[in-house]
């Protein structure tokens, strides 16, 4: 029996090289989450900063990616909540898209076990 770290490292090896029909799937959901986060990010740091540069603490577009990948982890930062109306609007929809993200790529997860599932159980 391998121990469950090498049981873990085989199955994200297997979901790099897409070896089974369910990996290639995992693998495409998983890289158009983190393509589509990229862009969303990227937007709501340039909006973060159009909004916010003249009235507080983010300032540069670095300030403003930064606000903004940490508000989508919500982990948060040290940069105060935004002071501007669109400011806070736009915090609200990282923090929904954040929840929407996570929901997601769980569901990603659970049908790709599931799928793992009912092959194993199968009658070859």
């Amino acid at each position: 029996m391998h121990h469950p770290v090498v049981h873990l490292l085989r199955g994200i090896k297997m979901t790099i090289r897409a070896e089974t029909g369910a990996h290639a799937e995992l693998r495409s959901r998983i890289a158009g989450v983190i393509g589509l986060t990229v862009i969303f990010d990227l937007l709501a740091a340039s909006l973060a900063w159009v909004l916010e540069r003249h009235h507080g603490e983010i300032t540069t577009f670095g300030d403003a990616l930064f606000w903004t990948t940490t508000q989508m982890l919500t982990v948060s930062s040290q940069f105060p909540n935004p002071l501007t109306t669109g400011g806070k609007i736009l915090d609200v929809f990282l923090e929904i898209y954040a929840l929407v993200v996570v929901t997601s790529v769980a569901g990603v997860f659970a049908a790709f076990f599931h799928h793992q599932y009912r092959e194993k159980s199968q009658p070859e």
